[in-house]
């Protein structure tokens, strides 16, 4: 997938050389609502014989709009990837900027839409808008003259699917409703970066993964699958996993600490610094707590991994 990093990396590119089906959009966690639209992208784009191409936006936008924007499900280089796997062939990654916000929605379809990415026809979502005061919608590019395809929303159960709702789910520990929504198991993805190396001291090395703003599972231990994103191909290795603020023997921190994410490879040996994981979580073991000696915490994490094998198998 070809990935167009700015509005100035746009302008400074020559004008397209082929024509574009474009799909707009955060697309958070790339769920099966945003799966049905770059889906539609895909079947659209093959009948023009255009490029399926999706303009995103590198943090959310409601880190400008309202000062604050909620942990996301996925990172931009995670979008990118999840992006690349459904077929998109082109992405426009955007910074949501005060220059951003404040273009025209008429300007932002003339100058990159139509002129920088050679738009042919658009599909979005029911619920998509862009440009100043968010006025560029379905309609707004419909009295343009172009081409659009709008996707209803898709419900899982009663219940539309969106990033709220999976958020939320996470969050309250229903994995099951939240993988329902993706179409997928919930995965985090990050980078491992040193951490005290209090596991290679018991025994039990683990990974610490830097999570990039991505929104991890409830605090406790996981069974999980983790995949090597860096190697190729790609390893799938099983995964016992410990959210949260590891309280081991030393007592509890403070409640406003940054839970920490670190995965215990089994039946693996390596050098993983710097490299990305992604940790499918797979089921909920037990709850954080603390241990009265070493040797109990060393018990519990044997029997952690006793259970994660039985859970994975295979």
């Amino acid at each position: 997938m070809r990935i167009t990093d700015g509005l100035a990396a746009l302008r400074a590119a020559p004008l397209p050389r082929e024509s574009s089906v474009i799909s707009i959009g955060v697309f958070d966690g790339v769920h099966l609502g945003h799966q049905a639209i770059l889906t539609a992208n895909l079947a659209r784009a093959r009948a023009l014989d255009a490029t399926p191409t999706v303009v995103t936006f590198r943090g959310h936008p409601k880190e400008l709009l309202l000062g604050h924007a909620p942990l996301t499900l996925t990172s931009i280089d995670h979008r990118l990837e999840l992006f690349a796997e459904a077929g998109i062939q082109h992405c426009l990654v955007l910074d949501f900027t005060a220059e951003l916000r404040s273009f025209d929605a008429g300007d932002f379809t003339r100058t990159v839409l139509l002129e920088g990415l050679g738009a042919k026809a658009f599909v979005l979502g029911f619920d998509s808008k862009f440009g100043r005061d968010r006025s560029g919608t379905p309609g707004h590019l419909r009295s343009l003259g172009l081409d659009v395809q709008v996707v209803e929303a898709v419900q899982t159960g009663s219940r539309a699917v969106s990033s709220t709702a999976i958020r939320e789910a996470i969050s309250l520990g229903d994995l099951a409703a939240a993988s329902a929504m993706l179409g997928r198991p919930v995965t985090l993805h990050g980078r491992v970066v040193h951490g005290d190396k209090r596991g290679r001291q018991l025994g039990f090395p683990t990974a610490n993964l830097d999570l990039d703003h991505e929104l991890p599972p409830p605090e406790g231990v996981w069974a999980c699958r983790a995949r090597l994103l860096d190697s190729s191909p790609q390893r799938v290795i099983q995964a016992v996993t410990n959210v949260g603020h590891r309280p081991t023997v030393a007592g509890t921190p403070s409640a406003g600490a940054t839970p920490v994410v670190e995965a215990h490879l089994l039946d693996f040996e390596g050098d993983l610094y710097d490299q990305r994981v992604g940790l499918e979580f797979v089921r909920f073991l037990r709850s954080e707590q603390r241990f009265d000696s070493l040797d109990e915490l060393k018990a519990a994490i044997a029997s952690d991994i006793r259970r994660a094998r039985e859970t994975l198998g295979d």
